[in-house]
Order: structure tokens, then sequence, then C-alpha cells
């Protein structure tokens, strides 16, 4: 008996060399796996509890979110056209001195909101007030990967609430959520900080997710202060001999992309991002060449504006085309892999998350395919990438969970977030009481 049946759907498997595309199948998922994967009409509407049909519809594993700041969805629009260091100085670390807990609760809320609405399951989680968005995640029923951020002005005591918050929160809600270590950069955390981190990290078992590279001026920086790349830094305090995702890497060098591949570590990449704050891109065509898991991230709302992977998808497909003057570099396989078999891998769950295969977590998304601006399906990948929109995922599904059903949620109220965040708005945005989060150097 199955727990749950998608009937005459376009199974889409996004593997690292192709996808694999299977039209008129029906999943089934029993708890929280798929089960099997076969062709219509073989399992029986009586051997399964709820039954959704799939008709019109591709389905594919749940879209990965690699890096986000879920609750920035506050600062939405908030900091724009100006350089990274006005964007963080003068706008974004003093704005955000502003948020209680409460604050960055119902953030967390707006953002898996949006996230469950565009398709992403999964999210790579980096901010503060960690416990609140861990409710929030656990509540909304998204799958998340969750560090607290931490600058090193209190080595022990951020690390002694980093330690806490793993004890609390570490593979719960049945497992979707996973505490990581959360340092903030190699640029604004002090090296024996960082080491220390390593250290906590090896105890612990559990990853570290860091900002790596993301400028030029931070690369010229490091190289001027240690000798190394920010990446090398990492390499010489300990951080690659264990998990590690970093944020951005926008910056590396062949020699970093060389040391990342023997390490093991992801990068999530947040093409969007980059394109706003004129921050360069990512050589992420050179990155999947030397084998480093490469997935996408959102980034947060301020220097995004959305938490659409979808749109990510497209531009990191789009830019390594006008980058590297080859109309064949990221083709659809390897773009459709980097939301979500990739990033999967990138956050280490490669062997259970991101492909539609027996056995592994049952987090799917149906998007439609019958709609004007997709239609005519020539090919089911190049829809997927460059037609469809986050407005046309039907049904989110994780862990066997179906989260949103014909575009409606089920596990979080729209209405009261929406009014919560609006009524918060004024006061975020103040930023004349002369505080601040950190200093962003140039």
């Amino acid at each position: 008996m199955y727990t749950l049946l998608i009937r005459n759907v376009t199974a889409v498997d996004p593997g690292d060399d192709a996808t694999r595309v299977l039209p008129e199948h029906d999943i089934a998922i029993t708890g929280g796996r798929i089960a099997a994967i076969q062709p219509a009409g073989r399992v029986q509407s009586d051997e399964a509890d709820e039954i959704i049909d799939g008709t019109g519809m591709a389905a594919l594993p749940g879209l990965i979110n690699a890096h986000a700041h879920t609750a920035m969805t506050l600062f939405r629009g908030s900091a724009e056209d100006v350089p990274i260091d006005e964007w963080f100085n003068d706008y974004v670390w003093s704005m955000e001195t502003n948020l209680t807990p409460d604050d960055v609760a119902w953030g967390a809320r707006l953002g898996i909101a949006e996230m469950i609405a565009g398709g992403v399951t999964t999210v790579a989680d980096h901010y503060i007030e960690m416990d609140v968005i861990a409710e929030a995640a656990e509540a909304g029923g998204i799958r998340a990967h969750l560090a607290p951020t931490m600058f090193g002005a209190d080595p022990r005591a951020e690390l002694a609430a980093a330690e806490a918050f793993a004890g609390r929160w570490h593979r719960a809600a049945g497992g979707r959520i996973q505490a990581w270590l959360g340092p903030h950069a190699p640029y604004t955390c002090p090296p024996d900080f960082l080491r220390e981190v390593a250290r906590e990290a090896n105890r612990l078992g559990l990853g570290c997710h860091i900002h790596v590279s993301e400028s030029a001026a931070q690369v010229d920086a490091s190289l001027a202060a240690h000798g190394v790349t920010p990446i090398g830094l990492l390499q010489r305090l300990g951080l690659t001999d264990g998990r590690l995702l970093c944020a951005h890497a926008t910056h590396a060098t062949p020699d970093d992309i060389a040391l990342l591949a023997a390490s093991g570590a992801g990068v999530a990449h947040c093409p969007k991002t980059f394109l706003k704050l004129a921050s360069g891109i990512a050589p992420v065509t050179a990155m999947r060449a030397a084998g480093v898991p490469v997935g996408l991230g959102s980034d947060g709302a301020a220097s995004n504006n959305t938490l659409d992977i979808l749109e990510q998808l497209r531009l990191a497909a789009m830019l390594q085309k006008h980058e590297l003057h080859d109309a064949r570099a990221l083709p659809l396989h390897s773009a459709l892999a980097m939301a979500t078999s990739a990033g999967a891998q990138a956050l280490g769950q490669g062997h259970e998350l991101g492909r539609l295969l027996p056995g592994y977590l049952a987090d799917v998304i149906l998007l439609r395919l019958d709609r004007t601006h997709v239609q005519p399906v020539h090919d089911v990948s190049a829809a997927l990438v460059y037609a469809a929109r986050a407005g046309d995922v039907d049904t989110t599904i994780v862990d066997g969970r179906v989260l949103m059903r014909r575009r409606r949620l089920l596990t979080l109220d729209e209405t009261e977030i929406m009014r919560e965040v609006g009524g918060r708005a004024e006061r975020l945005r103040q930023r004349g009481h002369g505080r601040t989060m950190q200093t962003y150097s140039t």
C-alpha cells in the first residue's frame, strides 16, 4: 500500500550527465520515500491512500536553494542600486540591528511560503536568531540545513550557542532539519576563530557554511594580509578538512577550484546577487569540470528580491554561455542538475536527495506544462530551464507530505504572514540610529 500516488505525469530525473524524461508515468510514495516510478496505469487506485492527477504536468525533484538568508525577505527592495560596500555598511547591516526574534520568525515564514510556492523543498539558510527560523521550517514542512551566523566577536559564547542550537535541532522534524556551523566569512571572522570553528565542527560532526571570495577586493585583501586567497586561508585553518559549503566563491582561482575539488567542498552559486551588486560571475563551468558540486542559491531577498530558484537556474545557464562566448556552455541537463541533484551533493545529501529514483526522499514538485508561455513542448528540459516560471508550480511535496496543492499553501497562512510583515516594514528600514551588525572593509 502506498501513501501517495502521482498519476500520469512526465517524470523528469536530472542526473549529472543527462536528464531522464519519462512521459506518462506514475510515481508511488511510501512514507517519506519514493517507492516506485512506473508506466502509467500499473499501480491501481486502491493501492494508494491519496492520489494526485499529474496530467499536463512535469514531476521533478524539489528545487534546492543552497544558500539563503530566508528572513531577509523583510528587506526586499530596501537596498537598491548601490555598490557592495554601501549595500552592507549603509543599508543591510544597519537595518538588521532593528530585528527582534519575532521579526525574524515572520520574515522566515514569508520566505518559506515563497519558496514552497516556487517549488523549493530544501533550503540552506545562514542567519541570526536561527531557533525561530528552525521553528518556521518545522511548521512550514520544508527541508532545511540551518547555520547560525557567527562573527567571532565573542568566540566562546558564539560557539557554545551554535553547539546548543545543534543539540536542539540537528536531525529534528523527522530528519528534515540539519544543523551546520555558520562562520560569516574569512573577511569578517578572525583567523583564530575560524580555526576554532573547524575544530568544533569536527568534534560535533557538523558541516560549515561560509561566505567566501565574493569580490576581487576580498581576494586581493586576503593575499595582502595572509599570502593566500580566502579559499586558501580556509584550507590553512582546517575548514576544508570537513564538510564545507562555500557561498559564492565568485572569484575562485584555478588553484582554489582544485583545492575545493580535492576537499569535496560544495559551492552555492547565486548569479542574480552577483549581477545586482556587480561583483563578478563565478567560474561555474570550470568548477563543474573539476568535480566541484555546484548548487544554486538565492542569497537574501535584499540582494536578489526573490527566492526563485528557477530564475537563478536560467541566469546561471545564460551567464556561463555569455562569459565563455560559447552557446554550448552549461547545457540543459547541467542547469537542471544545479537546481536539484548537484545542490543535494553540495549539501552532502546527494545519495538520497535531488533525484526521482526509488529509495530517494519523496521531495517532489509538479509543474504545469500546459501554459501558453510553455507550449508547445518540443523539449521538456528546455521548457523547464527557459520557459517555466515559479508560478507554474502546482504542487509541492516534502517527505511525502503535500505542502501546496493546486497553488494553495496547506501549512502556512499567507494572509496572516503578509499582514504581520507589512506592519513591521517601516520600523525595520530605519538606518539613522548609528548601529551596525558588522563593517565591510574596502
